[in-house]
């Protein structure tokens, strides 16, 4: 009777997670109101994406915070997957060494700030969970405090380095994307690594600034010579060089930056209006240094910059003309890289510009203006055009940004895809 009641227990816990995963997104995705300021990124490097080798002993940290400001039941696992992100053929026991689900159990409260909020933190792999093999990987984490919901996920990478990559930036083959466009050229060498067939077993993928939404996947191989494959197609990788990003300096909340027009405080809290900013299409390139799109949580008004930064409402005003044809959206990895209707800017026809917010952690953000084609409610597509920085920002091929390669090897009659190098590195290097 003892074990049809644990069977019972584990088929109503398994039907639950069915049920919930019904929403699942295989991407970096936040499924509820309350979840803010997620970072996951290798542990000790704030800036650096979740990409790690199997065999480095590197682990990685996922962080966010709770604006309930309670504490919940918040339970994570992962879920191994091919190159295309979807779910592999291993079973669970196949690529997990441990327990294959665990309680997230390091949380702390804020102290003295205007908003309170729980702060989480997971570190992975840990002494109850650690992957086993190489792969594709999504963290997932439910709240368990009420019918198991779905409240993120997070996309990594776990390589087993058998190759050599040495990437080559150049110029553009299009004429006419020379002056806009990054191209990438690489040479994955292989001498002590047997491949038997390259051509049908490796494939490339390239982010860039750690995004998966503009990845270009799937790249074969162009030439093959022995112990070396080349991959430099024309025209096939390659990115919108972009302009470097925006930035909102947000550590102190009692010394503005030069870009932060006023900062009061209200009965509900901070509000800080950055200064009206002017399109950037038509202007020349000017270098400076940023974070590629990324942000860091931190505070110069207090010591703890995890536990004391303040939550603030933060107000854009970007110049431009009205355009009828598109929407205009905050965009960085502060908004997951997503267009999400929190972050769009509505345009203000008596002051001659777009205008949008964001609750924000103190810190220091990159973040751009990108525009999306409008599509009519009755003929919206599955997937949504893909967001255009260039509208309101432009493109040069000076900008600096990082890229990272990562290849994958699938043998014949292997049952899941193995990333077997990775390399990251900045378009200027």
């Amino acid at each position: 009777m003892k074990y049809m009641f644990t069977a019972l227990l584990s088929l109503v816990a398994m039907a639950a997670i069915n049920a919930q995963d019904e929403d699942l997104l295989y991407e970096d995705y936040v499924y509820t109101g309350n979840i803010f300021s997620t970072k996951f990124h290798v542990t000790g490097l704030f800036l650096s994406y979740p990409i790690v080798d199997l065999e480095s002993g590197a682990t990685l940290t996922l962080s966010f915070d709770d604006l309930d400001a309670d504490v919940k039941d918040y339970f994570y696992t992962i879920v191994h997957c091919d190159r295309d992100w979807e779910p592999s053929d291993l079973l669970e026991m196949e690529y997990i060494d441990g327990f294959t689900e665990e309680r997230i159990t390091n949380y702390e409260f804020s102290f003295k700030t205007f908003w309170p909020f729980t702060h989480y933190e997971l570190t992975l792999p840990n002494r109850d969970m650690r992957w086993t093999k190489p792969g594709n990987y999504l963290l997932k984490v439910y709240d368990d405090t009420e019918d198991r919901t779905l409240v993120l996920t997070r996309r990594f990478v776990v390589f087993d380095s058998r190759v050599k990559i040495t990437p080559k930036m150049m110029r553009a083959a299009q004429v006419s994307k020379l002056r806009t466009h990054q191209e990438i050229d690489f040479v994955v060498s292989y001498e002590n690594f047997n491949i038997n067939s390259p051509q049908q077993e490796i494939r490339a993928t390239v982010l860039q600034n750690g995004r998966w939404d503009n990845a270009i996947t799937d790249i074969e191989p162009k030439f093959i010579r022995p112990g070396e494959i080349r991959f430099d197609h024309q025209d096939r990788i390659v990115f919108p060089g972009g302009k470097e990003f925006r930035f909102a300096d947000l550590r102190s909340l009692r010394r503005v930056s030069f870009n932060v027009l006023n900062v009061e405080r209200t009965v509900d809290g901070y509000v800080v209006d950055m200064k009206t900013e002017q399109r950037r299409d038509q202007l020349a390139y000017t270098t400076f240094n940023d974070l590629n799109g990324n942000f860091i949580i931190e505070t110069t008004d207090q010591r703890d910059n995890v536990l004391s930064s303040e939550y603030v409402d933060v107000f854009f005003t970007l110049e431009a003309d009205y355009r009828s044809n598109i929407d205009l959206y905050l965009f960085g990895a502060f908004t997951d890289w997503r267009i999400q209707e929190p972050y769009k800017m509505e345009y203000d026809a008596a002051s001659g510009a777009y205008r949008g917010a964001a609750l924000l952690k103190q810190g220091y953000y990159n973040y751009a203006y990108a525009a999306v084609e409008k599509v009519p409610n009755s003929k919206r597509p599955k997937i949504l055009p893909q967001p255009d920085m260039s509208v309101f920002e432009g493109n040069s091929t000076e900008a600096i940004n990082e890229y990272s390669i990562i290849i994958y090897y699938r043998p014949f009659g292997s049952r899941f895809d193995m990333p077997i190098g990775s390399v990251t590195f900045s378009s200027n290097f």
